[in-house]
């Protein structure tokens, strides 16, 4: 269980797709092949079979096509806020969607908020796959990056026994199949789970040019691993009983007001499963 919940916390979620540049290099494929070809052959090269059709790749070989996540500001005890960004900003314009500014701006930016940082699954691959992709696009994030020379003096983000950086799964998980998918964590736990696409569709969407629905999964996900922390958050006995459902109405009137807008109309139906499930 993690230690504290800090003044500030992003809760994020990252959506990626096969990189169709990092295939062409890697396998010496010809510029006549279109994207579609290259991503089906590297799933080939990964094991692709017939009932497998798109095996998991190494995620050095994908792309980031979106981050979303929310953000919990505490300001006193009696003055919070919640707020729900996704990278890109506009995903009709060519230079926010580039997979280096997405990855640039939220690391450089977390990095100087000096946020807690809370995932599921995130050390091994949401995490995992900015780093190798900032690396491989050249991105400095040195006070992401930052660590201190003993691990009380400061943020470490690196740091496998501090709570700067918090995987959800590391603490709910089991071994092997008893660990729960983040879609049965919060369905069971009264919460909504996966929701209108899978994983599996995020590909397809992104040829065909859908990333803004692709944004929409993205947001479903940030928003149901913060719901699933904050649960967290009360059974560890940060949040009373009260606070807690006082944290809840807060991300339910955040969703009521954001799901005006006609980009994020989609939360009205986060908003309605939300409420068959509780």
């Amino acid at each position: 269980m993690f230690k504290f919940v800090h003044d500030k916390v992003w809760v994020f979620d990252v959506e990626w797709v096969p990189d169709p540049i990092a295939g062409r290099k890697l396998y010496k494929l010809p510029d006549s092949m279109s994207d579609e070809e290259i991503i089906h052959e590297m799933w080939k090269e990964g094991g692709a079979t017939a009932d497998d059709p798109m095996p998991y790749l190494k995620t050095t070989l994908c792309r980031v096509v979106s981050i979303s996540f929310v953000t919990r500001y505490k300001k006193t005890d009696t003055d919070i806020e919640i707020n729900l960004h996704s990278l890109p900003t506009d995903p009709t314009n060519p230079e926010l969607t580039s997979e280096k500014n997405i990855i640039e701006t939220f690391l450089q930016t977390l990095g100087k908020r000096q946020a807690q940082l809370i995932g599921f699954n995130s050390l091994s691959s949401d995490l995992r796959i900015l780093i190798q992709r900032g690396v491989a696009h050249g991105i400095e994030a040195s006070q992401f990056c930052s660590r201190p020379d003993k691990p009380w003096q400061g943020i470490d983000y690196f740091s496998a026994y501090g709570d700067w950086n918090i995987d959800l799964i590391k603490i709910l998980g089991g071994w092997g199949k008893s660990t729960p998918s983040l879609n049965e964590m919060a369905v069971v736990s009264g919460i909504p789970g996966k929701m209108g696409i899978d994983g599996q569709e995020v590909a397809p969407l992104w040829l065909s040019g859908g990333l803004d629905k692709i944004i929409a999964y993205n947001e479903f996900d940030a928003l149901t691993t913060y719901l699933l922390w904050l649960r967290l958050a009360h059974f560890a006995g940060f949040f009373g009983t009260e606070q807690y459902e006082q944290e809840q109405e807060l991300l339910r009137q955040l969703l009521i007001t954001e799901s005006e807008k006609p980009e994020r109309s989609h939360l009205k139906n986060y908003l309605k499963e939300w409420e068959r499930l509780k």
